[in-house]
């Protein structure tokens, strides 16, 4: 679930507006990335403007850094037996190579580094937080 950070929820509702409701999507775990990354599709209707620029790299662009729109967001991935892993407020990157492989979400080690992930090497892992 990727919904909008708790700052910019606390100011919506002090100006009497509503929060959107946070957006379900499909991401994918990537060990390679030090960030995780989210498809602008999703940071549009959450209603989010950039909060900065970061400088990612990447394997297409070698040595040389690419600027991209940072934003801030919440996370939350649920946990089928106990408490989910939370984020109220997180800073994310927008990609828009996502969507087209399926996913809205590349989860990176900025996430995975509060978790102990295991693969089993035949497409199955466990995530625990």
């Amino acid at each position: 679930m990727v919904g909008v950070s708790s700052p910019r929820r606390d100011a919506l509702i002090a100006a009497g507006q509503t929060a959107p409701a946070p957006i379900q999507i499909r991401g994918l775990l990537d060990t390679g990335a030090s960030g995780t990354a989210i498809d602008p599709s999703v940071l549009t209707a959450l209603g989010l403007t950039p909060t900065g620029t970061a400088q990612v790299l990447t394997p297409t662009t070698g040595a040389t850094p690419h600027v991209v729109d940072q934003y801030d967001v919440a996370i939350l991935i649920p946990a089928p037996n106990g408490a989910p892993l939370f984020k109220q407020t997180l800073p994310v990157t927008a990609s828009s190579l996502l969507a087209a492989q399926g996913f809205h979400a590349l989860i990176g080690r900025d996430i995975l580094g509060q978790c102990v992930f295991v693969y089993n090497g035949s497409g199955f892992f466990t995530l625990s937080y």
